[in-house]
This record gives C-alpha cells, sequence and structure tokens, in this order.
C-alpha cells in the first residue's frame, strides 16, 4: 500500500504562478494539487470544503489578502497548514503571517528544490523560512512585542484592506453584504483604535503592515 500523498491547495491570484508551481508539486510522487484559488475568500471556501494537508498561499491577493485569509482559515480548519508565498522580503509581512497561523514563508523566486522542501516541512508541522529572509526575521522579532494591528477583529482588518484598494463604503457594503451604516461604523472604530485621522493614513497604516501592495 502506498503511502499517502500530501494534499495540496494553491492559492495564488495569478493563473500563470499556479500553473508554474502545479507543474513542480505534481512532479513529485508524495503530492497532489486538490484545487485552486484566486482570492483569499475562495482560498477559506476550498480549504474548509477540500481539508488539504497544505494552502501554498500568496500574501498579497485582492478582496481577502492571505494574512487574513490564513488567520480566519486557523479558524475554520485548524488541521490544514499554511504555507505563505511573496514576492517581499520585508520582515512586516512575515511577522503578520506567521502571527496569523501561517507555518512557512518562502520568497516566489526560490528555487524548485525549497519549494519541495518547504511544502514536505509544513506538511509535517514543522516550520520553513526561506534563508534569505531568516536575519531580517529575527531582528523584527526583536523590535516588536506589541502590534497595534491586534486591536482590530477579523471583520475590521476585511474593512481596512478594502478602504485601502480605494473601495467606497457603498462598494465595501455590497462586497461584504453589510449595510453602508454598519461600514461607516467599523471605519470610525478602525481610526479610532489606530489613532488614525484620514483615508490616507489608513492606506498607508494597511501598507506598512503588509495588507495591500
Amino acid at each position: 500500500m502506498s503511502p499517502k500523498k500530501i494534499s495540496i491547495l494553491l492559492a495564488d491570484d495569478h493563473s500563470v504562478v499556479r500553473q508554474g508551481f502545479r507543474r513542480i508539486l505534481e512532479s513529485q510522487s508524495d503530492m497532489e494539487i486538490v484545487g485552486e484559488a484566486s482570492n483569499g475568500r475562495e482560498a477559506i471556501e476550498r480549504a474548509t470544503k477540500l481539508s488539504p494537508d497544505v494552502v501554498v498561499m500568496d500574501v498579497a491577493m485582492p478582496e481577502l489578502n492571505g494574512i487574513e485569509a490564513t488567520r480566519r482559515l486557523m479558524e475554520s480548519s485548524p488541521r490544514t497548514r499554511v504555507l505563505a508565498l511573496s514576492m517581499h522580503k520585508d520582515a512586516v509581512y512575515v511577522r503578520e503571517i506567521l502571527r496569523a497561523g501561517a507555518r512557512g514563508y518562502l520568497l516566489k523566486d526560490a528555487i524548485d528544490a525549497d519549494l519541495l522542501a518547504a511544502v514536505r516541512a509544513v506538511a509535517k508541522g514543522e516550520g520553513y523560512l526561506s534563508p534569505a529572509i531568516a536575519d531580517a526575521v529575527l531582528t523584527d522579532y526583536r523590535q516588536h512585542v506589541t502590534d497595534p494591528i491586534d486591536l482590530l477583529t477579523s471583520r475590521e482588518r476585511e474593512v481596512l484592506q478594502l478602504i485601502a484598494e480605494g473601495k467606497t463604503n457603498k462598494e465595501i457594503a455590497t462586497d461584504l453584504k453589510l449595510s453602508v451604516y454598519t461600514v461607516d461604523a467599523h471605519r470610525g472604530r478602525i481610526m479610532e483604535k489606530l489613532n488614525l485621522h484620514s483615508t490616507g493614513e489608513l492606506v498607508r497604516f494597511a501598507v506598512r503592515k503588509g495588507l495591500i501592495d
């Protein structure tokens, strides 16, 4: 009887990237791709339905980014492990998605062997960091004990991302199936909690925290 394969869900908003990772991973006898997603919401829905061993999760995706998707996935499918993917070496992206529950962080320009090693490590419950970012992560860890973004609820972080993406209260209300009044209330609480006073400040905060590119 052959050993069980590592089941993998690919979540990235670029189909070419997904195809590339699919080709690499499916060439391995111990791995299989069970699904794909093009944004954070799809990733949560499909992971909940498919229960993959590993979600290879892009950090920067539209509508719901990989950081928030990982946080919600840890609540809905705790046995699924997340390997974060990003072009960014900036420690802020690493910090936020590891805090959300990801087991590993891999740079998109990593070689094939690194991707395979990362997936196998994360599938076993081990951690994995691209060697190129290890020093930055250690330095960042020493510098950050608390973080203002922890003051926000999951819904407030979602609203913050959509504000930073340039959507109006009405558009956000439609996307999230909320009333405009509720969205406006969320916006007010976000600004109050973060001590920010304009949409521009909210956008800059979201960029610093890796919620958007």
